[in-house]
């Protein structure tokens, strides 16, 4: 039976790779809706080569190239945020959640209220919400499925029937591209080569995140609501071959591992498959070329990020929603050459430092305080700016 299929952000990295598996079987798949942000111009071909129903463009500034391009086609066309969450909104069998950052949190719950299958591969609304998205689900009887590497991994992994035999959940980590770096080296560090992952493909936002090892805190957080586990017993390992993408160490002594090439093509495939197995269009690992595993403990004094996700988590959901609020933020101005990389992290913490333990009920209360740190961040940066010599020094 052909499966209805709806990618909400298919011009992001997750997105194209998605649109990757989905190409490599098309006849078993009918996609119904694509959405992109601005990339009009890979979202028309998109369209074109998946034969989809509907496209959006969020930004509507792109609406009527979007349109010239498309002309001809029998696809329907939309533009602006309303629409984007509309979109989401329409029946399918199973949607791809690939929308970076908190602007994907609107149109997931969209679309859990249709009660469908998700597949999420962006962390931040369930860093900020995760309780409310999974009881969201709950309520509609959407199924959530964890598209990020590290979570599918889990996800393949955890015995949910043996859950008290469970002794600790591991994430591992690449350990970014500074991962042998000194902090005066990293104090150094350009934008370039910040963007420069060793391993895998990313979009600018979560290759920062990987080299200040955010994206490792926002994933400790991550587990925690997907997997209803204790914080304690989530542990993270660096682990700089990207082979085994996580692990469940059980009381027996077992260690399940899952293992894969470092291509987000196998988690997709998992997601899109599940409870099957399907075919992928991904890399495959070759094992006579692996000589090695290599595994260290993550280094808190110079990623200093961990252990604020842990805080984070025994503060409570204002603190969870203002480390990463205040994280893109600050990613994007340095993105922008205005502050330092080791400004991050600084600029972060002191937003959390002003967090109570205060808990939202409802998404919008989540959306104005993440509004609320967003603008404070902004602020502190802007001063930081003007008094701060060695910010300065940067432009």
């Amino acid at each position: 039976m052909t499966r209805r299929i709806c990618i909400l952000g298919s011009t992001g990295s997750v997105g194209q790779s998605t649109v990757k598996v989905l190409q490599g079987q098309q006849a078993d798949y009918d996609v119904q809706v694509l959405t992109a942000n601005h990339n009009f111009k890979l979202l028309a071909e998109q369209a074109i080569a998946l034969k989809a129903k509907y496209v959006v463009i969020a930004d509507d500034a792109h609406y009527a190239a979007l349109k010239e391009l498309l002309s001809g086609q029998d696809i329907k066309i939309s533009a602006g945020k309303e629409a984007l969450i509309e979109a989401a909104r329409i029946p399918v069998d199973w949607t791809m959640a690939a929308i970076v950052g908190m602007a994907g949190l609107k149109p997931l719950m969209a679309a859990i209220e249709q009660g469908a299958t998700i597949a999420i591969a962006n962390k931040e609304p369930l860093v900020a919400a995760g309780d409310l998205v999974l009881a969201a689900a709950k309520q509609s009887g959407a199924t959530i499925l964890p598209v990020d590497s590290e979570h599918n991994a889990i996800f393949q992994v955890f015995e949910a029937h043996n859950k008290e035999s469970i002794e600790r959940i591991i994430l591992t980590a690449s350990g970014g591209p500074f991962r042998q770096y000194t902090m005066e080296q990293m104090a150094e560090v350009t934008v370039e080569q910040a963007l420069a992952h060793p391993n895998w493909s990313m979009g600018a936002k979560i290759s920062i995140d990987s080299a200040t090892m955010m994206n490792k805190a926002l994933e400790v957080i991550e587990a925690q609501k997907l997997f209803d586990m204790p914080a304690d017993k989530i542990e993270v390992l660096v682990h700089p071959q990207s082979i085994v993408h996580s692990m469940v160490e059980y009381n027996d002594g077992s260690v399940l591992a899952q293992m894969g090439a470092a291509d987000m093509c196998t988690p997709i495939a998992n997601a899109l498959g599940y409870p099957n197995r399907i075919q992928s269009s991904g890399q495959k690992l070759d094992f006579t070329q692996m000589k090695h595993l290599d595994f260290e403990a993550m280094d808190e004094a110079r990623f200093p990020f961990m252990r604020l996700a842990y805080d984070c988590l025994e503060t409570g959901q204002e603190a969870c929603i203002a480390l990463n609020a205040a994280n893109e933020v600050a990613v994007k101005a340095f993105l922008d050459h205005k502050i330092a990389f080791l400004d991050i992290y600084k600029i972060v913490s002191e937003m959390v430092d002003r967090c109570s333990n205060e808990t939202f009920k409802t998404m919008d209360n989540v959306i104005g305080y993440d509004n609320n740190v967003r603008s404070q961040t902004e602020s502190y940066i802007l001063s930081n700016e003007i008094n701060n010599k060695s910010v300065n020094n940067l432009r």
